[in-house]
């Protein structure tokens, strides 16, 4: 059976060939009236469309590409799932890469996503080698960079500070009455952001004239079974720590997990604090503390950025959104998180 056409679906819904065209790319300047005619011409003569026919013409598809470093855990699933929110009803499509917290590899993912030709793209982190950045830089389209404030952004920036997550916390703690700190951690080198973390809560104690008094750190990836077993060696070495903070939630409920096993009582004497405010930790024999990072909010916040930017070329757009983490499972803290 032969495939109905692009002017065919067009003669259909009453419009020009080009109408067409750009009712069905979600191109701003058609009224909805138009658009929903003729998507509900083409979906009546189940047409489906040829992006790269279209990218050859417009030098671009709908395709807004995305980089994350791993989808081990249930942080970047929420990104995606705020950017496909965001997207929906754009006419766009998000195309997602996984890199593994490899440079080499986000590097070669992003030269091939860019020869698709995407409207838009968005990426993790500020910390992209300069090769990268200039890839991305020259790729004259909205680049959308994620996650992080700490650094220079080359375009669009939407995230939290690291670093201030990380003092945040460790004042926090210190208000709590917490002295003998220790630190377990995975895979620094790779996952620069928990990097940032460590180093601003170790400004803090610094500055109160104290410092990490055993270190627990693996260059394998973040899990629970890591977070119990490195914390069961840290315990063995320094039984009188009052708290533990952790690269991530993670690791601190297999912290948790090995706190339980040798008796040691969790909040009373030790408090165990980690980041991302995961729905797991609702869910643990004992409270934690940890930084709740609005993980879908920024991927819906990424998306809008690509909405607007494709239309407007970035012209008189804020190219920077700010959020701030909710420190919770301490009392006087746990006010609603969200942008500024």
């Amino acid at each position: 059976m032969r495939k109905p056409t692009l002017e065919e679906v067009a003669i259909e819904a009453g419009v020009s060939k080009m109408t067409a065209s750009r009712a069905l790319r979600g191109v701003a300047d058609v009224s909805s009236e138009t658009r929903d005619r003729v998507i509900e011409a083409a979906t009546r003569m189940n047409y489906v469309g040829n992006r790269l026919a279209l990218s050859l013409s417009s030098q671009r598809t709908n395709l807004v590409a995305v980089v994350v470093p791993s989808m081990s855990n249930i942080v970047f699933p929420e990104v995606l799932a705020g950017i496909s929110a965001g997207l929906d009803g754009s006419g766009m499509q998000a195309v997602f890469g996984i890199c593994d917290y490899d440079v080499a590899k986000e590097r070669e993912i992003i030269r091939d996503m860019l020869s698709w030709q995407p409207c838009a793209i968005i990426v993790t982190g500020l910390d992209q080698p300069e090769e990268t950045v200039e890839l991305l830089r020259h790729a004259n389209i909205p680049v959308i960079q994620l996650m992080d404030l700490d650094g220079t952004p080359i375009d669009f920036n939407v995230g939290l500070s690291h670093g201030a997550a990380g003092e945040e916390m460790a004042e926090a703690l210190i208000a709590a009455g917490r002295r003998r700190f220790g630190y377990v951690g995975s895979a620094l080198a790779r996952d620069l952001r928990a990097a940032k973390r460590k180093a601003g809560f170790e400004r803090v104690l610094h500055a109160h004239g104290l410092a990490f008094a055993e270190q627990r750190i693996d260059d394998a990836f973040s899990s629970i079974a890591l977070g119990k077993r490195l914390t069961t060696a840290m315990l063995a070495a320094v039984p009188d720590l009052d708290c533990i903070y952790y690269s991530n939630d993670d690791m601190a409920s297999g912290g948790l997990f090995s706190c339980m096993e040798l008796g040691v009582a969790v909040p009373e004497k030790i408090l165990i604090a980690g980041f991302n405010g995961l729905d797991l930790v609702n869910s643990l024999p004992a409270p934690i503390t940890t930084s709740r990072s609005p993980r879908r909010a920024i991927g819906e916040v990424a998306a809008q950025l690509v909405r607007h930017a494709v239309v407007t070329n970035g012209d008189a757009m804020e190219k920077t959104i700010v959020f701030k983490p909710t420190i919770v499972g301490i009392d006087g803290y746990g006010a609603a998180d969200g942008a500024s």
